[in-house]
């Protein structure tokens, strides 16, 4: 039990040292630079997060980054359109990846969709996101990542990403939805169409990662 205890401790300290910026993660740079920068601009803020204020203050305080930095993009071939929905828009960028527009509607903030990107980047390093930048479509602010384009050869088992995930102790919250108490982190949406098998081996192409409020407690 001690020893189980100092691994999920020692997991923990990673994932937070990953957030924090102060350890390195694949793709995780432009991320974490952002993170930190959203997080400083955040501790003078008096909203309340979860409110449209906050996320609007939010988004106004990215754009100023943004624009800094000259993270706007102006060359997406929008004719490369692949699918949508309700979070995100899907665009085939080349033969080995594609591009994903997301407008974090399904977060309370900016900062914990990019905490998600970077908590997928650490689990599931081999379709870890990589940052391109900005574009906005009708005062719509959206993220541009681009992700490797995986092949499928065979249909998803379920049963079998249940029993991977229960292996690094998560547990079913209600369908394909999970969540790992010890550590604080919830993971959601892993159905068939977000979890693709190519050749036997699982790939977690479109996770929505959440951090509990006990994950930042000791």
């Amino acid at each position: 039990m001690f020893i189980f205890a100092l691994m999920l401790n020692e997991l923990k300290t990673k994932l937070y040292d990953v957030l924090s910026g102060k350890s390195e993660v694949r793709n995780g740079e432009a991320i974490q630079a952002i993170a930190s920068y959203l997080r400083k601009s955040q501790e003078t803020s008096t909203d309340i997060k979860g409110t449209k204020l906050f996320k609007k203050q939010e988004k106004q305080s990215l754009e100023l980054y943004i624009t800094k930095k000259e993270l706007w993009l102006k060359n997406i071939d929008f004719t490369k359109y692949v699918s949508e929905g309700a979070e995100q828009k899907v665009y085939l960028k080349d033969s080995n990846s594609v591009l994903k527009l997301n407008d974090s509607i399904y977060y309370e903030s900016w900062i914990d969709y990019f905490y998600n990107l970077l908590l997928h980047n650490y689990f599931f390093e081999d379709t870890a996101y990589k940052l391109n930048g900005f574009t906005k479509e009708n005062d719509q602010l959206f993220a541009v990542v681009e992700q490797q384009f995986v092949e499928i050869t065979e249909p998803t088992d379920l049963n079998l990403v249940k029993e991977f995930l229960y292996s690094n102790g998560f547990e079913t919250i209600k369908n394909n939805d999970y969540v790992n108490k010890n550590i604080g982190i919830i993971i959601e949406d892993l159905h068939d169409e977000n979890v693709l098998t190519r050749e036997g081996l699982h790939y977690f192409i479109d996770t929505v990662f959440f951090i509990k409020d006990t994950f930042w407690k000791e």
